[in-house]
């Protein structure tokens, strides 16, 4: 266990196209990361998750893969990677890189070869299927970012699967040369010194060999994607998630276990809470999986309760029980400022969701801009860039107002960013939160995060301490972390209200913490008093 670093830690994503540009040409690039990297090592973080940064066509902006194993000349060379890591390595930071394996971009050499003719070396690569006898597709599948998972192909005259957008065609897993193909992909990266990989929609890997229709949800699923997709009205059977691909978890972990690298695991599914546990569980498979569980519109106490208890339960049916990660933001959903305080709880409410996310049980990835407290940016439709955006506008405006680039300092142009024009704009209200604006100032929500980061790592009970929630009425959250008489009691008022609780009869005695640098909240006679976005740590008196 003393060699599991990644149980209990504190992963900070890096969207490359957005954090910092090197060479002016308004996108970000792994040149810019290094220039930051001080930066980051301040923030007291374990690890940074490099989004994609791979050779790409970029119509999803790296997450649709043309060369697994070069870097996409806009952000740099192989040569500048190795560098970023070794300067991360020394700086005491470990790099996690995002491998997206169920599926390539249509430029990609195996597609190219695929889509040529139906008897080629690669012709079953991918997932190919005939029409149905009036030409329609194979069955009712949908794409998650909008109508059917099958697109026509001229060329072979047959329907290609593709789970994501059309120029996303997904490989086929029951093909053996398929998986040592990828396999492969990985392992050239292991061997390049990374520290783990986050792989993306990893339960995306296997289809079903009859091509079954998937059957109406018995709820719409509202978790995994927007409420205006239909993509939620079916129950997700067929498409992903088969138990084929545990077996190939198996041989990932394998892999991975070989070079001492670590692994986390985006999961989003109809039960995804249940399919975390089952992907990291037996220590065979995944070491930690996160969801879209706390990335949704829906914010109260019983929520956050119900997911972290939901989730020790599935564990707990395993022998070896798995690991969380939690996340309330990343690259897909809107910020949570806007999205859980609605603009509304300024920097307390951004400190208090840091000291949230990083004191569940389990591990927590942190977006890059939440440690500034950056709220969502409203995005112009001609300014759009995300694909899923356009397709679902007005109602879903995608994703590009949480990828804005990050404001290094208030005055300059694009706020630091690049010296070009960049990517998407820099907004107003990002400028006002820049880095160099929060660098100095203790009651910064950038150096809260520093400070906070800081104490969390001298309290084994916030890394791998149980959690037990304790009755609370809303919108107070209540919980202890560790055991016995080594435990700490969290409570979270999760309102822009005032709130008072009488603690129970085992806390009445707790003594407030210092070091950690939340504010808001007292306790007098036992009674707990919270102010607005207030948060409290305590332990028993000795």
């Amino acid at each position: 266990m003393a060699k599991a670093w990644w149980r209990g830690a504190v992963i900070y994503q890096i969207y490359p196209r957005s954090f910092m540009d090197a060479n002016g040409d308004g996108v970000g690039d792994l040149p810019g990361i290094l220039t930051r990297l001080d930066y980051l090592a301040s923030l007291n973080v374990d690890a940074l998750w490099i989004s994609p940064f791979f050779k790409s066509p970029m119509k999803d902006f790296g997450y649709d893969v043309e060369d697994y194993c070069d870097v996409d000349p806009l952000f740099g060379t192989l040569a500048d990677f190795d560098v970023l890591l070794n300067a991360a390595h020394a700086r005491g930071l470990r790099i996690i890189i995002d491998q997206v394996l169920s599926h390539t971009a249509d430029s990609h050499p195996w597609f190219v070869e695929s889509r040529a003719s139906r008897d080629n070396p690669m012709a079953d690569w991918y997932v190919w299927a005939e029409a149905r006898p009036d030409g329609t597709p194979p069955n009712n599948w949908l794409s998650v970012f909008g109508g059917s998972a099958w697109q026509w192909d001229s060329r072979r005259r047959q329907y290609y699967l593709h789970n994501f957008l059309t120029s996303q065609p997904d490989l086929n897993y029951h093909h053996p040369e398929v998986q040592r193909a990828i396999l492969a992909s990985v392992e050239f990266w292991l061997k390049r010194g990374v520290d783990g990989f986050r792989f993306d929609a990893c339960n995306y890997h296997f289809h079903d060999r009859k091509l079954r229709d998937n059957k109406p949800a018995l709820h719409a699923d509202t978790t995994t994607v927007s409420a205006v997709n239909p993509y939620g009205m079916q129950r997700h059977r067929y498409d992903k998630s088969r138990p084929e691909n545990l077996k190939f978890l198996k041989k990932l972990r394998k892999l991975l276990d070989r070079y001492g690298a670590a692994s986390v695991g985006e999961v989003g599914d109809d039960d995804s809470l249940t399919r975390m546990a089952e992907y990291t569980s037996d220590g065979d498979m995944l070491h930690q999986a996160y969801s879209f569980n706390l990335l949704t519109e829906e914010f109260s106490a019983a929520h956050i309760r119900r997911q972290v208890e939901e989730m020790d339960a599935a564990l707990a049916r395993h022998d070896v029980p798995g690991w969380a990660c939690w996340s309330i933001g990343n690259h897909d959903v809107a910020r949570v400022a806007s999205r859980w305080g609605k603009g509304t709880g300024g920097a307390q409410f951004a400190k208090l969701m840091q000291v949230l996310v990083t004191t569940l049980r389990g591990s927590a990835c942190l977006y890059q801009g939440d440690e500034l407290g950056l709220p969502e940016a409203d995005i112009p439709y001609e300014l759009l860039q995300d694909p899923y955006g356009k397709a679902f506008w007005p109602d879903f405006k995608g994703r590009d107002g949480c990828r804005t680039p990050m404001p290094w300092q208030q005055t300059a142009a694009a706020g630091g960013f690049t010296t070009g024009a960049p990517w998407l704009p820099v907004p107003p209200e990002h400028l006002a939160l820049a880095v160099d604006t929060q660098d100095k100032p203790r009651a910064s929500v950038l150096n809260f995060t520093r400070r906070f980061l800081a104490w969390r790592r001298r309290h084994p009970q916030l890394i791998e301490g149980a959690i037990d929630f304790l009755k609370a009425p809303e919108p107070i959250l209540l919980f202890t972390r560790g055991k016995g008489r080594d435990q700490l009691l969290l409570a979270f008022n999760l309102s822009g209200t005032a709130q008072t609780l009488k603690l129970p009869k085992a806390w009445r005695e707790v003594r407030a913490l210092d070091g950690h640098g939340l504010t808001g909240a007292a306790v007098t006679a036992g009674m707990l008093q919270l102010q607005p976005w207030g948060g409290y740590i305590g332990a028993l008196t000795a």
